[in-house]
């Protein structure tokens, strides 16, 4: 039996968050507990019928039976960029300009290997996306934590970032609205990250993954109706929200075509394409984007009153989100995150996921996803209201 050591990169790693909070979850299950998990943000909702329809009819075309090309079909990518047009006016060249991908978590994780060497900074949000941090490891950069707090309405502070720390990153990640705070972004904010970015020769790239999770018609903009954000950066888009196609694993990136060209390298020699019967699928869901997204984004409204309705009733403190279908809520006094969570845990088989698991500046914050319905709201809000706390 040989020694079996791993990496220094893997050690630097912490346990991936979603797979403990699935352990713990698991160990609820075989203890007998009946566990309501707001945990994760995988939608429960299925997936739209003409979606799946889509895909049964590609699925039997033998011509997508073979490797998938890299950058994903043309007529995927012009699909993308119609859509991206009627969404927000935004006219990108679907032959350069937008890049399929195995989800949107694929693009992120592996865009550092494209353009961070050894001693490169990363600009991190922290809390946030915990592939931002993990990517920038991998590929042997060093991650700045961005701190997002409440006092500054979770954005990063870009003037607190040290000259020399500027000097010396080459990648920015930014995500709006935000996982794992639900906030939103003024575009004020994105045209102040563009001038830094131009300044100091920084790529930025904004995770949108949340852009369709909207509520009370406040619709999210896109990064790249700044002007200029095209020079410096990409955007990066998923299907898993906006349509409940999580596990179909699709999405893209759209953007700078230099920078899209890098990642296509990474892309073209660590995995493959996107099966193309899920690219015919994806289409279907752009082309009635209108038509499947809106009871999608009613359901999560909903849902959204109804939990802060009920926080309300236990005096709970959070910020009512304007998109995604998280809330991020304040711990009680003397709780930190992880004992709120483990509390809520054991005394009631409520998962919550706790804030310190997105970075240290989520210390104080637990994360609920408005992901199961309304009666197991209810019920798990009852159960919750009989601790003292």
């Amino acid at each position: 039996m040989i020694k079996i050591d791993y990496s220094r990169k893997i050690k630097q790693l912490p346990p991936y968050l979603f797979a403990e909070m699935d352990r713990l979850k698991q160990e609820g299950v075989k203890q007998g507990q009946r566990i309501i998990s707001f945990g994760i943000g995988d939608p429960d909702l299925a997936t739209p019928e003409p979606i799946i329809q889509a895909l049964k009819k590609a699925a039997d075309a033998p011509e997508n039976h073979h490797y998938p090309s890299y950058e994903g079909l043309f007529l995927f990518r012009k699909e993308i960029s119609q859509w991206f047009i009627k969404r927000y006016g935004v006219s990108l060249d679907p032959e350069t300009e937008i890049l399929s991908l195995l989800g949107s978590k694929e693009g992120i994780g592996h865009l550092p290997f494209a353009f961070i060497d050894k001693n490169d900074f990363v600009l991190v949000p922290d809390p946030g996306y915990t592939v931002y941090r993990s990517g920038t490891v991998f590929a042997g950069g060093t991650p700045y934590l961005m701190p997002l707090r409440k006092e500054n309405g979770f954005l990063p502070d870009l003037k607190a970032i040290p000259e020399r720390i500027k000097k010396r990153a080459r990648l920015m990640f930014i995500n709006y609205p935000n996982n794992p705070t639900a906030a939103s972004a003024p575009r004020a904010f994105f045209e102040d990250v563009v001038k830094m970015a131009q300044r100091y020769h920084i790529i930025v790239a904004h995770d949108a993954a949340y852009n369709e999770m909207y509520f009370d018609n406040e619709k999210p903009f896109s990064f790249l109706e700044v002007k200029g954000a095209r020079d410096v950066g990409i955007e990066f888009h998923s299907f898993s929200k906006t349509f409940n196609m999580t596990g179909w694993r699709v999405g893209f990136a759209a953007g700078n075509a230099d920078i899209l060209k890098g990642l296509g390298s990474i892309k073209n020699n660590l995995d493959s394409g996107v099966f193309q019967a899920v690219q015919y699928a994806a289409m279907e869901a752009l082309r009635r984007y209108d038509e499947l997204s809106a009871p999608i984004r009613k359901v999560y409204g909903s849902r959204r009153d109804l939990v802060a309705a009920r926080m309300d009733e236990l005096g709970w403190k959070y910020v009512k989100p304007k998109a995604t279908f998280y809330f991020w809520v304040e711990t009680p006094a003397g709780y930190d995150s992880r004992k709120m969570t483990m509390r809520l845990l054991q005394e009631a088989g409520i998962m919550v996921t706790p804030g310190n698991g997105f970075g240290e500046n989520g210390e104080g914050f637990i994360r609920l996803a408005v992901t199961v319905n309304d009666d197991l709201i209810n019920e798990a809000f009852d159960k919750i209201g009989s601790i003292r706390w």
